[in-house]
């Protein structure tokens, strides 16, 4: 604009504001706030949502941002990630009199030792109760706040949050350690909160919970309870008496009995989602369910001990809206339980059964015949069903978009071959293990599945390049993983690369016959591929890798470790051609110190030993 500008001097801030809160990315927004002060005040008022990592100076990092940020509404703090911040609170230089109190803390690009009374409270190296107390004072507005394993936050902390940010509608706990006397100061003063996660809070009793319901029962959506030892049926009676909204219920838990679980079925008539893993829960429970849970749409079933088909019969008479149902090593389940849920429960969309070791083919045969709307179906470690019980989902399950198979030994070629005829729509087949499957299965799947985007088969020893051959006819895939399939060489994935553009995952480690000339194929066909795994191709060498890299310069992510053709010099062509590259994983020792240099920060786990 040659000095002149056009912009500022015509458009009022809140339509600045507005064009701001259109922006699709985040780094489009930080490059808009380097423009010019206005824009940086400007947009810093757009910012709604913060992520924040818990190690380093969390307290003095949530100060600093809720002086700027001042609009935000969702915090995410996870103990987990971690925040380099070589900064301390400061005082902005210049002028110090008279405008004190106009006086915005700036970030000092240095170390420096305490500064001042602003420094009290704010050296320790995770969240604590001061971070807790700053977080309440700075975001009034707050609605979701979630705090991983922020395990130095206690229950002071939390009762200054609560009084502050009284609009919370979302609160995840998981893994801090925080007391009855926090969560009761949150019922009393959160009335809108409507999501609360408890998942690993040692410190809670029946007391915290129980006043919890008292204060806000009537707005709770949905609870998480997991792995609190000191929780038990008699909180679960509360929510049950004072949570008649309560939609979502998580239970992980060896203390809860039929009692609490029996208090929210009767309780909480709009219950939609269940999720229950409870050793010492019956089928008196489930039959609880059954009879008064009528609007339950999901339902998770983990690692049940003592319940039978009689419990699963319940389900399928009452909750005629069960759209998705996982059973996770339920060993007391036959295929007279998943008969009754096909009868029950026709409009079933997601299935999964893990481990569930009495249910074989008989039961996915009812599943077939009864459930036409079934979109997703994963079997795990399902020694029992076999090639029929496929058959029958291909007849019947058209709309069938997802299927996942693990480890089920008695499902072959024969299977795939009709789910691939009968399941056109199929867009997702996980494959792992399953060492009866194919070609011919395989190719089966690329010529009737034109809308196939994601493909894994991991560990297939029968499937070849001639299957990848008819895969290549799916041009609208996406992703493949086919670690570990031995019989693939250059000529399946050269197919894969010539037919297959839209490729942005490749996983083809542990394959020995595979060679420079697929890598150059892949890097002149799938220019928008982001991540590749090539760990353990011993035919791969710095030739091919440069001809890969020379074109996918997307690549965010290479994985090359125990590749011996692949030198110090592959590793730099990596690094030099590919300027989005963000993770490089491979051997120590073959990264030069030039390579380290240039890398600088933007690679991660770049020196890795393995």
């Amino acid at each position: 604009m040659r000095g002149h500008d056009r912009i500022n001097t015509c458009l009022p801030e809140e339509l600045i504001v507005e064009i701001f809160r259109r922006l699709d990315s985040k780094p489009s927004r930080d490059a808009c706030s380097l423009v010019c002060k206005r824009w940086l005040a400007l947009e810093r008022l757009t910012r709604t949502t913060l992520r924040v990592g818990a190690t380093g100076s969390p307290d003095l990092f949530v100060k600093l941002l809720s002086r700027r940020f001042l609009n935000v509404r969702n915090v995410h703090i996870d103990e987990r990630l971690n925040i380099s911040l070589p900064v301390q609170l400061g005082r902005r230089r210049g002028n110090s009199r008279g405008n004190s109190h106009n006086t915005v803390p700036s970030l000092q690009l240095h170390d420096t030792e305490k500064n001042g009374p602003e420094d009290v409270g704010f050296e320790s190296c995770s969240l604590s109760d001061a971070g807790l107390i700053a977080l309440g004072e700075g975001f009034q507005k707050l609605e979701k706040l979630s705090l991983i394993w922020c395990s130095n936050v206690s229950s002071a902390g939390l009762i200054s949050l609560a009084k502050e940010c009284t609009f919370l509608r979302y609160l995840d706990l998981q893994g801090c350690y925080v007391g009855d006397q926090g969560l009761a100061a949150v019922g009393q003063s959160c009335k809108q909160l409507e999501d609360l996660n408890l998942r690993f809070c040692e410190g809670l009793t029946d007391t915290g919970l129980v006043e919890l319901a008292l204060g806000c029962g009537k707005s709770l959506k949905a609870l998480g309870i997991a792995a609190c030892a000191k929780i038990t049926d008699v909180s679960l009676e509360a929510v049950g008496l004072h949570c008649k909204s309560l939609e979502t219920l998580s239970l992980d838990s060896e203390f809860m009995h039929n009692k609490g679980v029996l208090a929210v079925a009767q309780g909480c008539p709009s219950l939609r989602v269940l999720k229950l893993q409870c050793i010492n829960v019956t089928d008196d429970a489930l039959k609880a369910v059954g009879t008064s849970c009528l609007s339950l749409e999901i339902l998770a079933l983990y690692s049940f001990q003592r319940f039978t088909d009689k419990g699963l019969r319940a389900i399928g008479n009452g909750c005629k809206k069960l759209t998705d149902l996982t059973l996770s090593d339920c060993y007391f389940l036959s295929d007279k339980g998943l008969e009754a849920i096909a009868t029950g429960c026709k409009e079933l969309t997601h299935l999964e059964v893990n481990g569930c070791h009495n249910i074989g083919t008989l039961g996915l045969e009812f599943i077939g015949k009864s459930c036409p709307r079934l979109t997703e179906l994963a079997l795990l470690y399902c020694q029992r069903i076999g090639n029929h019980a496929l058959l029958e989902i291909g007849r019947g399950c058209k709309f069938l978009q997802a299927l996942d198979l693990v480890d089920c030994s008695s499902i072959g070629d024969e299977a795939i071959f009709n789910i691939a005829r009968g399941c056109t729509n199929l867009k997702k087949l996980h494959i792992r293990r399953c060492y009866e499957i194919g070609n011919k299965g395989i190719i089966a799947v690329g010529e009737n599945c034109k809308s196939l985007t994601d493909l894994s088969l991991r560990f297939c020893d029968r499937v070849g390049d001639e299957a990848l051959v008819a895969i290549g006819e799916c041009s609208s895939l996406q992703y493949l993983n086919v670690s570990g399939c031995h019989q693939i060489g250059d000529a399946g994935i050269i197919a894969i690369a010539r037919g297959c553009p839209q490729l942005t995952y490749l996983d083809v480690s542990v394959l020995q016959n595979l060679g420079d000339m697929a890598m150059a194929e892949l890097g002149e066909g799938c220019p928008n591929l982001k991540d590749i795994v090539l760990s353990h191709c011993r035919q791969i060498t710095d030739v091919g890798l440069s001809h890969l890299v020379k074109n996918c310069t997307l690549l965010e992510s290479c994985h090359m470790v125990y590749c011996p053709g692949i030198s110090s010099s592959g590793v730099a062509t990596v690094v030099s051609s590919c300027p989005n590259i963000k993770k490089l994983l491979v051997e120590k020792w073959k990264v030069s110190q030039r390579t380290k240099r240039r890398a600088g920060s933007i690679i991660s786990y770049l020196c890795v030993d393995l």
